[in-house]
C-alpha cells in the first residue's frame, strides 16, 4: 500500500513529504510482509521488518500484515496467523516487537491501518472481518504507549466509490495515497 505510485512520485510518503514539508525517507516495497522466510529477497525488502534502518528518525510510519493475510492465509481461516502477527491484547507478535524495536530508538511510531475496499466485487472483500481484527489488535497496541500512533482508514473510502483504489481495487490510487498521506501528515503534525 505504502509502495505503490512511487516511481510516479505519487506515493504516500510523498503526499506525507508534500504537506509536511520535510524530506521522507521511503523504505517501502511492493508485496512485503512482516511473516517472510526468503533470506535474499527478504533483505531486499520483502520482508516488512528488513526495511528499517536506525537512524535519528524523529517519526517511522508502517503498515503491514495485509499481505500476510492475503497470501499467507488467503484470507480464509487466519486467526493463527492473526496471532503471530498481533495478540488480541497488542502486546506480543511481530508486529509488537517490531514497533517495540523503533520505539527504542527514540522514534515515534505511526501504524496505518488497512485500507478498506469500496463494498464492490474485489480480490479482498472477503479479508475485511480480519483487516478489522488486525487494526482493533493494532490500536490496542497503540493505547499502550503515547508514542504509538494508529491511523485508521476504515471510514477513508466511501461506500461505492471506487476512485480512492487503483484498477485492481487493492492499493490505493493516487488519489487514494494522497488521501492516505494526508491522514499520516495530520497525526504527525499534532
Amino acid at each position: 500500500m505504502m509502495a505503490v505510485h512511487g516511481v510516479r512520485g505519487q506515493a504516500v510518503a510523498d503526499a506525507m513529504e508534500r504537506r509536511l514539508g520535510e524530506q521522507v525517507v521511503d523504505r517501502s516495497v511492493t508485496g512485503a510482509r512482516f511473516l517472510y522466510a526468503l533470506p535474499i529477497s527478504g533483505a531486499a525488502g520483502l520482508n516488512i521488518t528488513k526495511q528499517y534502518r536506525k537512524g535519528n528518525w524523529n517519526w517511522v510510519v508502517l503498515n503491514g500484515g495485509g499481505n500476510d493475510l492475503l497470501w499467507g492465509c488467503g484470507c480464509g481461516p487466519c486467526r493463527g496467523k492473526i496471532n503471530r502477527l498481533i495478540s488480541e491484547d497488542g502486546r506480543r507478535g511481530v508486529i509488537p516487537g517490531f514497533v517495540s524495536k523503533m520505539r527504542q530508538s527514540g522514534a515515534n511510531v505511526v501504524f496505518v491501518g488497512y485500507l478498506r475496499t469500496p463494498g464492490v466485487t474485489s480480490p479482498i472483500e472477503h479479508c475485511v472481518d480480519e483487516g478489522q481484527e488486525m487494526d482493533r489488535r493494532v490500536a490496542r497496541l497503540a493505547a499502550l504507549d503515547r508514542g504509538v500512533h494508529f491511523v485508521s482508514l476504515q471510514d477513508l473510502v466511501p461506500e461505492g466509490d471506487r476512485s480512492f483504489h487503483a484498477v485492481d481495487l487493492i492499493h490505493p490510487s493516487t488519489k487514494g495515497s494522497d488521501a492516505i498521506g494526508a491522514r499520516i501528515a495530520e497525526t504527525i503534525m499534532k
